[in-house]
């Protein structure tokens, strides 16, 4: 039998919410001219080079809307959009607070949440994560960012730490999450896993991998499978 994990943390971005969507479509209703497809795909591209010149201590700690708006504008003349108001680029960056979840999430996890503590534990910084729950109606009872610990995933800090900020041993805390590697470097710090398949993380022309890692803990098909699984 597997051990007890009644605290649940996530990763959010792929695994709760659907960003290749989400910014396809968006992108595709400002700017119709644009290949949104390419443009989402080339934004979430730049997201762990930024994170690791914060690593590597080329930057400062920087939070994730501000790394956000750093690739954006970089994209921009690629994609024939250099000539956007300082306006419309902060609303645009601004549709990382606005993904959609999956079609799944929100009853996934709130079946989840009668048996478990559910956390987020993302590299999204807080104010992003918040504004994105209070949109698309998130049951979370915590929000943990690598904000809080000024690390980013897979930095141990941030496992290691929501495991301190609810005083149990890493083994009580199970992350969540649709990418290997992720769950990797949290069993490296004793959590325990479980991996979430989303195929169509990077779109329907695009489909991922999502085979079974015999090292997790758990394996479900979505979110409502995973509750099924732990009996909610």
């Amino acid at each position: 039998m597997n051990p007890p994990t009644p605290i649940l943390v996530f990763d959010i971005f792929g695994t709760v919410v659907d960003w290749h969507g989400s910014i396809k479509r968006e992108v595709q209703a400002l700017y119709p001219q644009v290949d949104a497809d390419a443009f989402a795909l080339a934004w979430r591209a730049g997201y762990q080079p930024a994170m690791q010149r914060v690593r590597s201590g080329e930057l400062g700690w920087t939070l994730i809307d501000d790394l956000h708006r750093g690739i954006l504008d970089g994209l921009l003349p690629r994609f024939g959009l250099a000539h956007l108001s300082e306006a419309e680029r902060q609303h645009l960056n601004r549709v990382w607070h606005r993904l959609n979840p999956w079609p799944d999430a929100v009853q996934g996890l709130t079946r989840l949440k009668t048996r478990h503590t559910l956390c987020t534990l993302s590299n999204g910084n807080i104010g992003l994560l918040t504004n994105m729950a209070k949109r698309a109606g998130l049951p979370w009872d915590c929000i943990l960012s690598a904000e809080v610990f000024r690390a980013y995933k897979p930095d141990p800090a941030v496992y290691r730490g929501a495991a301190n900020i609810f005083d149990v041993p890493p083994e009580q805390v199970m992350l969540v999450a649709a990418h290997q590697d992720d769950l990797a470097a949290a069993r490296a710090c004793g959590l325990a896993t479980a991996y979430i398949e989303r195929p169509l993380e990077f779109g329907v022309a695009h489909v991922k991998d999502v085979s079974p890692d015999a090292a997790n803990t758990w394996h479900a098909r979505d979110l409502e499978d995973l509750a099924l699984q732990l009996g909610c």
